[in-house]
């Protein structure tokens, strides 16, 4: 679980209750934390070049707490198939660039408020595409597919966005998934299709006192669920369904703590083999 600009790990998983639901589905979680030397808003780097390849900078010493945690965990057996990745905000766009450069670690990838893989190489192109979506998103995920490299396989991916999101304009969460597909499909051309105007499934209901949403599902040729949107109406630039008062969180939206969790669990067949 990686957290957004201004939040640690302490408050990111206050604000998600991620905790109490490992305790109900009997999983283990992890919060990597962002050195405020590093950024000091304590952002992810995702903007940087330094930043988007394996083997360095940040997912390569995210790469490594998680190789570690699967490798020395003492309390529990954790299964090295079923490691998945989940960010909000700058933690959503480097979850998404650990699911490019990490394919044969991360099962599956949710990226909540996020932005894509590669969509800005430095400060100023990162506030342009927070504030407007941009680039080719099917060119960018042939970049995406070029990092997966020798590792390359579908990595199913999860995209939550609101509508009412004024930091990280929603047009994002399309781009991700745009550019998931686009990869996916290289992965795998046989059994993975990349039309996101045609969802496999889609549904709308409403949080009781709260906000619309839709969720649309596609699955690959096999019928195995391979992308996942999730669009809330009035959701502004927080964790949907967090806890009142968290940091970043809307209470009134479906809860995206167990919408992840349901995905991730959909599509644990799917992951690496080892």
């Amino acid at each position: 679980m990686l957290h957004g600009c201004t939040q640690d790990p302490a408050a990111f998983a206050a604000a998600t209750l991620m905790n109490d639901a490992a305790d109900r589905h009997r999983f283990v979680v992890a919060y990597p934390g962002q050195d405020r030397r590093e950024n000091p808003q304590g952002c992810w780097n995702w903007f940087l070049p330094e930043h988007q390849r394996r083997g360095a900078g940040e997912p390569a010493a995210i790469a490594e707490i998680v190789r570690d945690l699967i490798e020395t965990n003492s309390r529990c057996t954790i299964d090295p198939g079923r490691v998945f990745v989940a960010g909000l905000s700058s933690g959503g766009a480097m979850a998404a660039i650990l699911a490019a450069c990490y394919p044969d670690l991360f099962a599956a990838v949710a990226v909540h408020s996020g932005l894509a893989y590669g969509s800005a190489t430095d400060m100023a192109s990162a506030f342009n595409v927070m504030a407007r979506g941009g680039g080719n998103a099917d060119v960018q995920g042939r970049a995406a597919h070029a990092a997966m490299g020798d590792h390359s396989r579908p990595v199913p991916t999860m995209v939550i966005h609101g509508s009412a999101d004024t930091t990280v304009a929603p047009a994002n969460a399309t781009h991700v998934l745009r550019q998931s597909m686009t990869a996916n499909h290289l992965a795998a051309p046989e059994t993975c299709d990349h039309d996101v105007a045609r969802p496999t499934t889609s549904w709308r209901a409403e949080v009781d006192g709260g906000h619309p949403y839709t969720r649309s599902r596609w699955t690959d040729k096999r019928g195995a669920l391979m992308h996942e949107l999730l669009e809330i109406g009035g959701l502004g630039h927080a964790w949907s369904g967090g806890a009142a008062g968290g940091s970043y969180t809307d209470p009134r939206g479906p809860s995206a703590t167990e919408a992840l969790w349901t995905f991730f669990a959909l599509t644990a067949s799917n992951g690496p083999r080892r």
